[in-house]
């Protein structure tokens, strides 16, 4: 190409020096390798290196909602010590101890009705998973794995270890039962997202008043965690969705199991903020779908701080929104709800836990 068009230089003005040609030859040389470089098409990145570029993407978002939790944990913590500090101890072991049987006894019968919809979650979860365990297994493995992880954290670690323990005996492996705990988390999801919006949507002018929101703004969140609910729903109906994790792959519940999914885990929610809500000094004037609404966001709050039941952010949160009952009748219904709710189920767990592994030991024996 650059002969012809030399040749055609020439016929034109056949003077063209000898210096110019080799400036031209040199311009031409210089911008040969560029065209080249931008002609060169750009290799796609390998699978290492997508899975490297995902696994930073991972850490990245790993370290911003570990700041957060961290920042919920301790902004909790700071509201709760201020409100503890007005408070007396007299006051508390006054307050603690003012509990009428009959708030006793219903309390321990939402407990009671909220493990036993508890132990729905592994039922439905192994349904999906086309696992036939007996229900006495389930109902076991349920109760222990919940009021353990409730009250130590972590719950795929403590949660997920107590189910290996008697699942896996009776032929459910390590990857079912991750399957599982991701199942029953949907379940749990779906029935607080479901109460939630509820709650907004019938009793926002309550709930606006102790958030201090404006009632438009209330009623828009729970008109749109409707919207949610009603898009996942046509998303397990219409896609038949799956979660694939490097390799592992699981098939969501369709409509039917979903929404007994959704009905277990509105019921439980419901049961377990009965616990709390029969507990509270009497004349606080709220309504129990109201009081609803106060108790799920607390639980959010306290999920996203990962910290072991929600341990002082739940507490903060009540006590924020319940700021025109008395602190001292509060708390002690806080401490009250953390013994029944959370601390008797754990010692109980642990008994049967033991009993179970004493079992098994003695059946080895010749």
């Amino acid at each position: 190409m650059q002969a012809k068009n030399g040749d055609a230089a020439t016929a034109i003005d056949g003077t063209a020096s000898s210096h110019e040609q080799s400036a031209s030859s040199h311009g031409k040389a210089a911008s040969g390798p560029d065209r080249q470089d931008r002609s060169v098409p750009v290799a796609p990145p390998t699978t290492r290196e997508r899975e490297e570029a995902g696994e930073r993407r991972r850490r990245r978002l790993s370290i911003i909602g570990t700041l957060v939790s961290a920042a919920i944990f301790l902004a909790s913590f700071v509201v709760l010590w201020r409100i503890l500090s007005d408070l007396s101890l007299e006051e508390l072991t006054t307050a603690f101890s003012s509990a009428s049987r009959r708030q006793i006894l219903l309390a321990i019968l939402f407990t009671v009705i909220s493990y036993s919809l508890l132990t729905g979650y592994d039922y439905v979860a192994l349904k999906q998973l086309k696992e036939r365990i007996a229900y006495r297994v389930t109902a076991f493995a349920s109760f222990t794995s919940y009021a353990v992880s409730f009250t130590l954290g972590f719950p795929l670690v403590t949660a997920g270890t107590v189910r290996y323990w008697i699942y896996s005996p009776h032929g459910v492996k390590a990857a079912k039962i991750a399957s599982l705990t991701v199942i029953a988390g949907i379940t749990f999801w779906l029935g607080m997202s479901a109460v939630l919006s509820w709650s907004l949507v019938r009793h926002a002018d309550q709930i606006s008043f102790l958030a201090n929101t404006r009632l438009s703004l209330t009623q828009l969140v729970g008109v749109l965690g409707f919207a949610a609910l009603a898009a996942y729903f046509i998303w397990v109906a219409l896609m038949n969705p799956a979660v694939t994790v490097r390799g592992w792959r699981l098939e969501l519940p369709g409509v039917k199991l979903s929404l007994i999914q959704m009905l277990i885990g509105a019921g439980d929610v419901c049961a377990a903020a009965g616990v709390l809500f029969v507990l509270l000094p009497g004349g606080h004037g709220l309504s129990y779908e109201t009081f609803l609404a106060v108790y799920v966001v607390a639980c959010m709050l306290g999920i996203a701080s990962h910290a072991p039941g929600g341990l002082g952010v739940f507490e903060a949160t009540i006590l924020i929104a319940l700021a025109h009952l008395p602190t001292s009748g509060v708390l002690g219904a806080l401490l009250l709800f953390r013994l029944l709710y959370y601390l008797a189920p754990f010692m109980l767990a642990l008994a049967m836990l033991g009993v179970y592994e004493a079992r098994k030991r003695l059946r080895r024996r010749p």
